[in-house]
């Protein structure tokens, strides 16, 4: 009856465009149809999504010649000019709540991930862009699929260690070196870690070049393997 009354009050909104809809947390038939939700098939390895079917364990041009160091990523929907609110507004409008409808996104988009999983690490941000920010929204999204998942979750597993400069805008090598050593695992994290098959979350991942950094940190640490859980992934 609360619930009746409340959507009475304050009618359900789309996620994108604000529409009606009919329960909370949800997309209209419109913007439904315009994001593209990324299903079978894909690259085993990068989670990039194929417009036909190549075959079990097939993997895309980018990871046959050069295979990540990361083992498996998988993202729920593509990033594009349909989908980029999705994100925007949890990064950059304090619209924390929607990390709560995004973890339920993560947990089944990304379900053969977390049950090989052992602890969840979120992508770390540097302190000064942290009190600019005032929240890291994929600690946001690790919380939220903490609670679908019940896995571990350390918040602080990776630490960034120095600032850089935030990536739109670089080609592919500058991002490698803008984000090479710029993470490390704290002391008190090691063995939580070491021998553990990590579950990296994040909110986009584009060129990769944050992810496999943090996910060779981890690995220099000594966890077993690193696979990555994200809300979106760019088009190469």
């Amino acid at each position: 009856m609360l619930t009746t009354v409340v959507n009475f009050l304050f009618p359900p909104q789309c996620l994108i465009c604000s529409g009606h809809v009919a329960a909370t947390g949800t997309l209209c038939l419109a913007c439904w149809q315009q994001v593209q939700f990324i299903a079978d098939p894909y690259c085993e390895c990068c989670g990039h999504p194929f417009d036909f079917v190549i075959g079990k364990g097939a993997l895309c041009g980018e990871c046959l010649r050069e295979r990540p160091v990361y083992g498996r990523a998988r993202a729920v929907f593509r990033y594009n000019e349909h989908s980029r609110a999705l994100v925007l507004k949890l990064k950059y409008a304090d619209q924390t709540h929607l990390a709560a409808v995004y973890g339920t996104w993560l947990a089944n988009f990304g379900r053969e991930l977390v049950q090989v999983s052992d602890v969840i690490i979120p992508v770390p941000m540097h302190y000064w862009r942290f009190i600019g920010r005032r929240y890291n929204q994929a600690v946001l999204l690790a919380v939220a699929l903490k609670k679908h998942s019940g896995l571990t979750m350390l918040p602080d597993g990776l630490k960034r260690i120095r600032p850089t400069q935030p990536q739109p805008g670089l080609t592919r090598k500058q991002r490698r070196e803008n984000v090479k050593g710029a993470f490390a695992v704290p002391k008190r994290n090691a063995s939580a870690i070491k021998g553990k098959t990590v579950l990296l979350i994040d909110d986009v991942i584009t060129t990769s070049a944050t992810i496999s950094q943090c996910a060779q940190t981890l690995l220099d640490a000594g966890a077993l393997q690193v696979n990555v859980l994200t809300l979106a992934k760019k088009a190469a």
